[in-house]
């Protein structure tokens, strides 16, 4: 197990500041920015798993609350794509602009909407992070962006979760970029059984380690 700096933080952005959790073992060549789905944030049990999953190989990561708790109570909020996408380029710029982590590579780790949000923000940065993967995401929120993002992305998402699985193999066609799409079978969306999230961190976590390295 790595051993990483655990430091709470707070993102300054729009005015408000988010609360985030940064951890980075020593070394570290790589962060992973996590993009939580609609009603979610840092403090999700599932993404919390997936991030020390990654940790445990030797990369960063940034679990952050893309809005405020007031913000959160307007429903609006949670699935206005462009406004997570502003918040998603907003913690990146934080990451890059401090101490520490000026320097490292960064991936997006986006869930739901979440990965609409991780998607748009790479084009929206020029394709400066490294690498994107999606976990039952809703891509199709992104698709007039699709065929702009030039970074390797992997789309993670389950066999019974069919509704979601058309959408992303759909989108996987527009894409030009290295890209893959991994089916953990049997799985719903929200991946509920513990050997199908420890599928989905360990995937994850194979893909950051091979493009953030």
């Amino acid at each position: 197990m790595t051993q990483s700096d655990e430091q709470l933080v707070s993102i300054p952005v729009d005015g408000v500041e988010l609360e985030g959790m940064l951890e980075v073992p020593a070394d570290a060549s790589g962060v992973v920015v996590f993009a939580h789905g609609s009603g979610s944030s840092r403090k999700s049990p599932r993404n919390n798993f997936v991030a020390d999953t990654i940790r445990n190989r030797g990369l960063g990561t940034l679990l952050f609350d893309l809005l405020t708790e007031e913000e959160d109570q307007v429903r609006e909020n949670r699935f206005d794509i462009e406004l997570l996408t502003d918040r998603l380029i907003a913690a990146t710029d934080w990451l890059w602009d401090r101490d520490g982590t000026r320097d490292v590579n960064v991936g997006y780790f986006g869930s739901s909407t979440g990965a609409a949000s991780a998607l748009r923000a790479t084009v929206r940065r020029g394709n400066d992070v490294d690498a994107v993967v999606s976990r039952g995401g809703r891509v199709d929120l992104a698709s007039e962006v699709l065929d702009d993002v030039d970074v390797p992305t992997l789309f993670i998402v389950g066999g019974a979760d069919t509704q979601v699985l058309e959408l992303n193999r759909d989108a996987l066609e527009q894409l030009t970029c290295r890209n893959e799409v991994h089916v953990v079978e049997g799985a719903g969306h929200l991946f509920e059984e513990e050997h199908e999230l420890e599928e989905v961190a360990d995937i994850a976590a194979d893909w950051f380690v091979e493009t953030l390295d």
